[in-house]
């Protein structure tokens, strides 16, 4: 028997920075590391990551990590985690270890596996089956426990026109499930849509009638690994006479990698290059990054594309999912392309572009699988109860499913939920730049402050032999006010300013900490008094 308990450190309750623990009899497996796209209010940071606090100070009984697929929610802060944990083995199949590599992982540090092909650690093995997702080689994780197995499903749908490198193994699922489940984690993204995700997901009627329809060039906005995406692009062009070209290195790479290793297939000659850019009958596919949404695309708007220059009679097709934290930006960048003319089409809102499990895809796995035990991830905390609704529909009792957050444990004895009511303390580490230092919440705080009420600078230059004020103080401001229309104000800052270092200036000593302290405190308080705004103030004193 078997001491077993089940976290988060990100996933639960949020869309992206995927991670889940296993602890079995003291060995640690971690499944996913992903990240988190910052929004648009996050200040400059770039994307957000789990807190691997825990697993620094638990690395020696870490026996692996295990990724689904080759998604950023689901393995885009696994370099940031080996920066900390540098001989941790990451296993992954071989397109999840293409984009890893891609991101900067040392192909050392990954042992590239295949579905279906057991690994054993002593008395626990994984076993992963393929799944069907938006990237080729997705796989799910069964932990093979002497008290069950516990299977993690990462992003799937059922869709059995999907093969090859997107086929999902039904028949090893079913077989897990008559052997015994004893938790189940399944992704709840899209509980809340009804039925299948299948055929809603096939998008090449859209993308056929955007090329029939364009009297010009298309240009697709595509994300890199949307494999699948993509070939439904390249399927629509069939017998349309124009020839595709892909922009951008890390979008030609990972093509040319999927058409070397059979995830992408293409008729002879379809493919051209950059001397068909400005053929009417182009077909450009443009590389967009969630980091930065559609700055692909505004650049080619504004001009700063060396490349390509935008024409009246452009199509562009975004054939990429929206995102609610993009939307402002989205339909700027599309009300500017529309006064060029330049025809824009969109995924109709009946069509899903991520290929996550809809209800009746979520029903299915646990009728699949029978877990004794059910436990939602992956999601926003509603989508999260709606998964377990579905799974108390079908008869599971309430106790039975488990809701938790991200860092609260889940702990089984001999096979059997034990609630200790236990928690790991997580946060979210804040990424800004190519730092991998967390950017922390008081930076945050600052950047906030100076995007609502702007900056006030004070200088001042004090005579180190006389001790008198040689220049200034001297005021400048971003961000708050226009100097030219409050003179008044800023002849006030001044008044105020010198009168704090003049009675802070003795013949033998000047403390520089008190005039700094004094003119933050009492300009403050001037300043929201006049304009109720609380900018923020910065005093620079120095001695010639």
């Amino acid at each position: 028997m078997s001491k077993i308990k089940i976290f988060s450190l990100g996933g639960l309750d949020e869309n992206g920075k995927n991670m889940y623990a296993i602890d079995i009899d003291n060995d640690l497996f971690l499944f996913d590391c992903g990240l988190k796209y910052a929004s648009g209010n996050m200040l400059g940071i770039d994307y957000i990551i789990p807190d691997f606090s825990y697993l620094v100070k638990n690395k020696k009984r870490i026996k692996g990590l295990f990724i689904t697929h080759g998604h950023y929610e689901n393995m885009g802060a696994t370099a940031d985690l080996l920066s900390l944990i540098p001989n941790l083995k990451v296993y992954a199949t071989k397109f999840t270890k293409y984009v890893l590599i891609e991101m900067g992982v040392s192909s050392d540090n990954i042992i590239e596996i295949k579905a279906h092909k057991k690994i054993n650690f002593g008395h626990v093995s994984i076993f992963p089956i393929s799944v069907s997702h938006s990237a080729p080689d997705a796989v799910m994780y069964v932990v093979n426990t002497k008290d069950g197995a516990i299977c993690y499903t990462g992003d799937f749908i059922f869709d059995p026109a999907m093969m090859g490198a997107y086929d999902m193994d039904l028949g090893k699922i079913a077989y897990i499930g008559k052997l015994g489940v004893l938790c189940l984690l399944s992704e709840s993204v899209y509980s809340e849509n009804i039925g299948h995700t299948s055929p809603k997901h096939k998008l090449g009627d859209v993308f056929q009638k955007a090329i029939k329809n364009a009297e010009g060039r298309v240009m697709f906005l595509v994300l890199p690994t949307h494999l699948y995406t993509i070939q439904e692009i390249f399927d629509a062009t069939v017998n349309s006479h124009r020839k595709i070209v892909i922009m951008g290195k890390r979008l030609q790479n990972m093509v040319n990698f999927g058409l070397s290793n059979g995830y992408l297939t293409i008729q002879n000659d379809t493919l051209g290059d950059l001397t068909n850019i400005n053929d009417s009958n182009a077909i450009l596919l443009i590389c967009d990054d969630k980091a930065s949404p559609y700055s692909a695309l505004s650049k080619i708007y504004n001009g700063y594309d060396k490349f390509i220059k935008l024409k009246s009679n452009d199509t562009i097709a975004f054939s990429e999912p929206r995102y609610d934290s993009n939307e402002k930006v989205l339909v700027k960048l599309q009300n500017d392309l529309a006064k060029l003319g330049c025809e824009i089409v969109n995924i109709p809102s009946d069509k899903l572009i991520l290929h996550h499990a809809s209800s009746e895809d979520l029903m299915q796995m646990i009728k699949l699988m029978r877990p004794k035990y059910y436990m939602p991830v992956k999601g926003e905390y509603r989508y999260m109860v709606g998964n377990a609704d579905l799974a108390y529909s079908l008869g599971m009792p309430r106790e039975n499913i488990i809701l938790k957050q991200n860092g609260e444990v889940v702990e089984f004895d001999n096979g059997e939920l034990i609630d200790k009511n236990d928690k790991i303390k997580v946060n979210e580490v804040l990424i800004d730049g190519n730092s991998s230092d967390d950017i922390g919440e008081l930076v945050i705080k600052d950047r906030e402050m100076l995007s609502e009420n702007g900056i006030v600078l004070i200088s001042a230059t004090i005579s180190k032999k006389d001790k008198v004020l040689l220049v200034g103080p001297e005021v400048t401001t971003r961000g708050f006010i226009y100097i030219k229309d409050s003179l008044d104000m800023i002849s006030e800052i001044k008044k105020i300013s010198t009168n704090i270092i003049e009675r802070n200036i003795t013949p033998n000593y000047v403390d520089y900490n008190k005039i700094k302290t004094e003119i933050r405190d009492e300009l403050s308080n001037y300043l929201y008094g006049e304009t109720e705004c609380k900018p923020m103030i910065i005093a620079v004193v120095q001695e010639v």
